[in-house]
Formats: structure tokens, sequence, C-alpha cells
């Protein structure tokens, strides 16, 4: 996705944000695009509220004087923006490349209302051709890719989990834990396949965000779609 369209689809999901709100500010390339948008209307005198779901994105907030809260300070937030790394009609979402779907999703839970940003290229038909990230603890981590393999088994899912690394060493997230890169092709039965990865002893969270968006905006060399949902 080019530095182009990120900004487009970072400008429209900005006419979302109303002055005076309590935002969930995503995190990756496409959402720091709209956190450099954000800046802009701040320095002109807009007011917002935010909480960062990566010390990335907190950083970058603080270097563009947005303000920033906790979700201690502000259980409750108006709306929460972010990237996604596949996006289907129904708009759930595949999340997670950069590593910090588990606080996206405390976050984007924690908000009324959240709007996806992504480029045109992220749609797809069905989910589970990007590597579907899954956070578990690195106690018993290889007790937890044996369960983790009969999960995939029972849903007729390949067994293809990869420890996410970085110079041969394990990534760890911002709270700590490891991700296995489930490289699953098409995933038919997300529903089904997320309520058992929340049933799974050892997994945190996982990147599959089911049912939460209600609108997107997907970036293309026409302009920029936008995508409803109708989650009441």
């Amino acid at each position: 996705m080019s530095a182009e369209l990120k900004d487009k689809a970072a400008r429209a999901a900005l006419e979302c944000v109303e002055d005076g709100m309590r935002l969930g500010i995503g995190t990756g390339s496409t959402a720091d695009a709209f956190i450099r948008a954000l800046g802009e209307k701040v320095a002109a005198g807009f007011r917002v509220i935010g909480v960062p779901t990566s010390e990335r994105s907190a950083a970058l907030c603080r270097e563009l004087a947005i303000a920033l809260t906790t979700l201690e300070e502000t259980p409750e937030l108006d709306l929460a923006i972010d990237g996604a790394d596949e996006i289907d009609a129904a708009l759930n979402c595949i999340k997670g490349g950069g590593g910090a779907h588990l606080r996206e999703k405390i976050v984007a839970s924690a908000a009324r209302r959240f709007v996806v940003i992504a480029d045109d290229t992220k749609l797809v038909k069905t989910l589970g051709a990007f590597p579907l990230p899954i956070e578990v603890v690195a106690f018993g981590m290889g007790a937890t890719r044996r369960r983790l393999d009969r999960i995939a088994e029972a849903h007729g899912l390949e067994p293809a989990f990869t420890l996410r690394q970085k110079d041969g060493v394990p990534v760890r997230t911002d709270s700590g834990h490891v991700i296995f890169d489930a490289s699953f092709g098409r995933i038919p039965d997300p529903e089904g396949l997320a309520a058992s990865l929340d049933g799974c002893v050892g997994v945190v969270e996982h990147g599959l965000f089911l049912n939460m968006a209600e609108r997107a905006f997907l970036a293309g060399a026409t302009g920029v779609a936008e995508l409803t949902a109708d989650r009441a």
C-alpha cells in the first residue's frame, strides 16, 4: 500500500472523528498515517484524547502532541480506528501483522464504534490468505502448539504454525508474549475457529476480529470506498 493510499484512507476515516472524542488509536503504517493526519487537526486546535494500542503508536502521538490516556483512566471510548491485514465483505478482519492485536482488540472492544482503514487489496472473499497471528504465553508454548495442531485438524485446516522470529530470536509483543503465525490459506468457519482458539489454554489472543467493525475505508486507484456493516 503506497503512502498516498494510506493517507487517503486515514483522512477519510478522520471525518468520523469529532471534537472532544475519546479515541482508540491503532498500530501499523496505515495507523501511523491516521495519527499524522490527526496531529495536524490537533495542532489547529482540535481536541481529542487517545488510547494507543502500542508503544510505537504512543511515541508518535506524543511527538505530535496528541493527548493520551489509558483504559484505566478512560475505560469507555467513543471510537477506535485501526488498520487490517485482511477484511471480508462483512467487515470481519485478520489483524496482528504488527504483533499488536491483543491491545488492538482490547481497545476496539472498549469503543462504541470501530472503524478500519486499509487499501482495497486487503478486501478478500474468505479470510485466511494472510497468516493468522496467535499470541501465546511463552511458558509451555510447545504444549500450546500441540493443542493448536489439534484445533486446526478439528476444523479441517492444515496445522501450519510458525513461531514469529527476528534475527533467530522469538519476537516478543509489548505484553511480553510470543506469536505463532498460522498459514491456513483460507478459513471457511472463522467464528468456529475463533471460539476454539478462545478456549485454548496458553492462547492469550488471536487476530480474528469478527463482528466488530461497523465501517471500513478502503483506498484504491479510483478513490476511497466506504463499506458499512450492521452491528445492531
